[in-house]
């Protein structure tokens, strides 16, 4: 064994790639860790490549990950945006070893006061491909992630396709990753 394969001590319910579909895997299979990127491994087991949430890290021998946000909100209780850019910069696609924010995916992200209190922010994004079916993982793992940050009270992250997604919306130090520059 190397030092990226492991086996599973319980049982845990994984996201499959690229479908998106819920499976589970069964203490004692065997797994690689492919990529940890924002408190998610990236795992190939018999059956395919998943997604493990850094909740369920002890499973593969890890340590837990519990996403906390050191932030103030701004004078007036809302969150502070570059907290929230910061969070979504944690959501990566699975396949892909850029966050969303990098590889611009994420078209907008606003902050309004709610009527009932607090504030909500909504984030219109897309992905690189229509047929993705990893799309609302990695928009519930943005929703979570902005909930996270004080100040937020309620969020939404919208899949949109308009415009469509190219390469040229990759920013620099996403290029520099993925070696296209």
């Amino acid at each position: 064994m190397t030092s990226k394969d492991r086996i599973l001590t319980r049982d845990v319910v994984v996201t499959q790639i690229p479908s998106g579909d819920k499976h589970t895997l069964f203490a004692g299979a065997k797994v690689f860790i492919h990529q940890v990127l924002g408190g998610t491994y990236t795992v190939q087991g018999d059956t395919g490549l998943y997604r493990i949430d850094g909740k369920d890290a002890d499973a593969i021998g890890e340590q837990i990950v519990t996403d906390t946000v050191q932030a103030a909100t701004l004078a007036d209780g809302a969150p502070d945006p570059e907290a929230v850019w910061d969070q979504l910069k944690k959501v990566y696609d699975p396949e892909i070893p850029v966050n969303i924010v990098d590889l611009g995916l994420v078209y907008s992200m606003d902050i309004a006061k709610r009527d009932e209190g607090g504030y909500k922010v909504d984030v219109a994004m897309t992905l690189t491909a229509p047929g993705c079916g990893m799309g609302p993982a990695i928009a519930e793992d943005a929703k979570t992630k902005v909930l996270l940050v004080p100040g937020v009270a309620a969020a939404d992250v919208r899949i949109t396709w308009e415009p469509a997604w190219n390469q040229s919306m990759i920013s620099e130090e996403g290029k520099m990753k993925l070696g296209l520059i």
